[in-house]
């Protein structure tokens, strides 16, 4: 069985909640399906789902982990969210360049550039600060 671990930060980007999700290790066949349940949670959980996939410690996913990044898209879009990756290392980037991944979820090379990006976009109060974090145990 392949290691993965998955951690939750909540995030304020602007005046919306968001929630970075890091992936550390490798999404397979072993352990893909029950790693997604806790996505899915979050996604069900937020009314309008801002989630960050940090993959920049994901060192390989499978075909079946590829359907599940899209399926959460599909799902936050229809929530009216939004879904970023973060950081992915040069196989991973390639893998999602190739399957369209990239044409429809922007990838940022970093979680700062992120937070930025996307603090400017949602930020609708002049002179708050764009971002702050808190972690939180899921």
């Amino acid at each position: 069985m392949s290691d993965i671990q998955i951690t939750f930060q909540d995030l304020t980007l602007g005046t919306r909640k968001a929630k970075l999700i890091n992936f550390k290790g490798q999404l397979d066949e072993t352990n893909v399906d029950h790693e997604a349940k806790k996505i899915y949670q979050v996604i069900t959980e937020m009314a309008e789902p801002v989630l960050l996939l940090d993959f920049s410690e994901l060192e390989y996913m499978n075909s079946k982990s590829i359907g599940y990044v899209t399926d959460w898209f599909t799902q936050i879009s229809a929530k009216s969210g939004s879904v970023s990756i973060i950081g992915p290392k040069p196989n991973i980037l390639d893998i999602l360049k190739v399957v369209g991944i990239t044409q429809i979820i922007t990838v940022y090379s970093t979680l700062e550039e992120a937070k930025t990006a996307l603090g400017a976009l949602k930020s609708a109060t002049p002179g708050a600060p764009a971002v702050t974090t808190q972690a939180s145990a899921l």
